[in-house]
């Protein structure tokens, strides 16, 4: 777990570095850095999508996974219910700024889905080799003091939320070495693309997707390859 626990502590220094530099940015930095993201979480998105593509071995289930996925969040209100509960604990909700359940939702996604941060963990429960992690912890440290010069102190809570998603894919992995397989995880990866890009979309004030109500199609692919073994 030392991996994922220096990628935990790398969110936290980048969003305190972020928080302490806010105050010295002006307002047109601020813009350019808020767009700068927009355009990277839209870039990340593409590249999970189009590299993992062609390792497919169901085309159309990332399709199903996203329109499944989209109307289970719609009738759960993913999306109102998070923004209202950040909203209320933070004061960006009622100014016309970013607001931090924004940032939330999209570093969670930027932190959690991605090659590094879901194979990371696997390699370094079977092999030892936190390489990965290292790697993630890296980037994520820039792209933290980003987040934090942007939305505030309240994106330290993205930091457990990494550790739990990392921690999980770190102990299915000791329990079981095939119960997270390459083909699961393109599939993981197709989807968390899409969410990402989408991210950017909203970040870039192109299109709000409400992406967090789109969630629940990451549960999508685990369960149809769950049914898969069963059947046979």
């Amino acid at each position: 777990m030392i991996g994922t626990i220096v990628n935990t502590c790398t969110i936290v220094t980048g969003t305190l570095i972020g928080v302490v530099l806010h105050k010295g940015i002006k307002d047109k930095y601020k813009n350019v850095l808020y767009d700068a993201l927009g355009l990277a979480c839209f870039a990340i998105g593409l590249n999970a999508v189009v590299s993992n593509l062609p390792k497919s071995q169901y085309p159309v289930l990332f399709i199903a996974a996203m329109a499944i996925g989209s109307i289970v969040g719609v009738a759960l209100d993913i999306d109102g219910r998070f923004h209202r509960l950040v909203d209320r604990k933070s004061k960006q909700g009622s100014t016309s700024g970013p607001r931090l359940a924004d940032g939330l939702a999209t570093a969670t996604l930027v932190y959690c889905i991605g090659p590094l941060s879901m194979l990371g963990p696997v390699i370094s429960a079977l092999e030892g080799d936190h390489t990965f992690l290292f790697t993630n912890a890296t980037l994520d440290l820039v792209t933290a003091t980003i987040f934090g010069s942007t939305y505030g102190i309240g994106m330290l809570l993205a930091a457990p939320v990494l550790f739990l998603w990392q921690g999980l894919f770190y102990c299915v992995a000791l329990v079981s070495s095939s119960a997270v397989s390459e083909a699961l995880m393109a599939e993981l990866l197709i989807v968390g693309g899409l969410l990402i890009t989408g991210s950017g979309l909203s970040l870039l004030r192109i299109k709000d997707c409400h992406v967090l109500n789109m969630l629940p199609a990451l549960v999508v692919p685990p369960l149809w390859y769950l049914l898969m073994a069963l059947v046979r």
